[in-house]
C-alpha cells in the first residue's frame, strides 16, 4: 500500500472564552493544518498539526504548510509503513518534526483502516479504554486561580496544571500557595508549568518559598543548561517539555538523571512512531510523562489518546487535549471529549474519528 495523493487543508480554531494564557503568549485563535493521505487502494487517512503560534516553539502554521509542501511530491509512491515513511521524510527535509507528525498520524490512521486495527493496536495495544486527562489554570490572579482549580477538581480531573511566568514571581508564589491550600486535601496532583518563562533565580525562589507544596515543576527555564543549574538546588520533581525536541535529547536527559519525567508532545518528536520509542525509553527508565500536543482538534486529540492508552498507568501523567476550548468537533458523532476528567479511547479502525465531508473547505494544496 503506497501513497497515491496528498491534500493539505487549514482550519481556524477560535479559543472558547479566550484568551488562553501562558507566560509568553495570549492565544485567541489558532490555525490547524490537516493532511489527507489517499492510498493506491482508495483508503484515506487523516493527520493534524497545530502549533501555538510562532514563539511558543520552533513551529508555526505557515511553516507547517510550507514544510508539507516541500515534502509532498517526494512522498508520492512511498510505502505506508512508519519506518520507510520516516526515512523518506528525513531525506526530503531536515527537521520540521511538527510538520512530519501530521503525515505520520495520517499514515497510522490509514494503516489501521487497512489492517482493521485501531491506532492503539498499531502502537502495541491499549492498557485501558479510559485515560486520565488534566486541566490547565492559566495565568490569572490568585483568587481566580483558586476558583478555577476548585471547579476543575469538582469536574473530576485527577491532575491540575498551573501556568506561571510573565509576571512578578511573588504573584506566582501566591497563586500556588492559595491553590494548594484550597485543593491539596483532595489528593489532586499539581504541576506548575512556566513554559520557559522563568530565569534560574526566580525558579529557585519559587521552589524555596513553596517547599511545602508537592508540585511537579515543568519546564521552568529555557535551556538544558538552566536545568543543570537548578537541578541540584531544588527538591521538587523536574519535568522537561519544550526543550525536549528529539529522541536523542530524551535519551540524554533520561540517561543522565537530569529530569524526573516529561510533558511530551507528539509533534515535538515527529509523530506517533517516534512517540512510541519515547514511551518505551521512559518505561525502561521508570520515568512518568504525559501524552499531549500543543493544540488541535479531534484528529490530534485521538492520536494523543491512543498513545496515552498504551502507556503503563503508573507512568501516565495524563493526556491533555484542547477539546474544552474548541467549539464543536470535526466528527460530530465520534469526536473526542473529556468526561469526568477522563477521555474514552476512540473505537473503530485507525484513529476512530473521521472529519465530516467538506468541513475544512477546499484544500490549500494537492499533490
Amino acid at each position: 500500500m503506497k501513497i497515491a495523493s496528498i491534500h493539505l487543508y487549514t482550519h481556524e480554531l477560535p479559543v472558547v472564552d479566550g484568551p488562553y494564557t501562558m507566560a509568553n503568549r495570549l492565544v485567541y485563535s489558532l490555525t490547524t493544518t490537516l493532511v489527507k493521505l489517499v492510498a493506491d487502494n482508495g483508503l484515506i487517512g487523516w493527520g493534524e498539526t497545530c502549533p501555538v503560534g510562532p514563539i511558543y516553539a520552533e513551529s508555526h502554521s505557515l511553516g507547517a504548510v510550507a514544510a508539507l509542501t516541500e515534502m509532498a511530491k517526494g512522498l508520492i509512491g512511498t510505502e505506508l509503513l512508519p519506518v520507510p515513511l520516516h526515512r523518506r521524510m528525513d531525506k526530503l527535509l531536515k527537521g520540521h518534526n511538527y510538520a512530519k507528525a501530521a503525515i505520520d498520524i495520517a499514515a497510522h490512521d490509514l494503516l489501521g483502516k487497512h489492517l482493521g486495527l485501531s491506532v492503539s493496536d498499531l502502537l502495541g495495544g491499549a492498557l485501558t479504554d479510559r485515560v486520565p486527562s488534566y486541566s490547565v489554570v492559566g495565568i490569572t490572579d490568585p483568587e481566580e486561580s483558586v476558583r478555577l482549580a476548585i471547579d476543575k477538581r469538582d469536574q473530576g480531573y485527577p491532575r491540575l496544571q498551573m501556568k506561571l511566568g510573565g509576571r512578578p514571581i511573588e504573584e506566582d508564589i501566591a497563586a500556588i500557595n492559595k491553590v494548594w491550600e484550597a485543593v491539596g486535601s483532595s489528593r489532586i496532583k499539581l504541576a506548575v508549568d512556566a513554559n520557559r518563562g522563568l530565569n534560574t533565580r526566580d525558579t529557585l525562589r519559587l521552589c524555596r518559598e513553596c517547599a511545602h507544596v508537592p508540585f511537579i515543576l515543568e519546564q521552568p527555564c529555557e535551556t538544558i543548561e538552566d536545568f543543570q543549574k537548578i537541578r541540584p538546588q531544588i527538591s521538587h520533581a523536574l519535568y522537561m517539555d519544550e526543550s525536549c525536541t528529539s529522541i536523542n535529547t530524551a535519551i540524554t536527559v533520561a540517561g543522565t538523571g537530569l529530569v524526573d519525567g516529561f510533558g511530551m508532545k507528539i509533534t515535538a518528536l515527529g509523530g506517533l512512531h517516534p512517540m512510541r520509542a519515547f514511551r518505551d525509553i521512559c518505561a525502561a527508565r521508570n520515568l512518568p510523562h504525559t501524552c499531549d500536543d500543543a493544540w488541535g482538534g479531534d484528529l490530534m486529540a485521538a492520536a494523543c489518546t491512543h498513545i496515552g492508552s498504551t502507556v503503563a498507568p503508573e507512568l501516565l501523567e495524563g493526556v491533555w487535549i484542547a477539546a474544552p476550548m474548541i467549539e464543536g468537533n470535526f466528527d460530530a458523532k465520534n469526536g473526542i471529549r473529556i468526561e469526568g476528567g477522563h477521555i474514552k479511547r476512540p473505537q473503530g479502525f485507525g484513529l476512530g474519528v473521521v472529519p465530516e465531508e467538506g468541513i475544512f473547505g477546499d484544500p490549500v494544496a494537492s499533490f
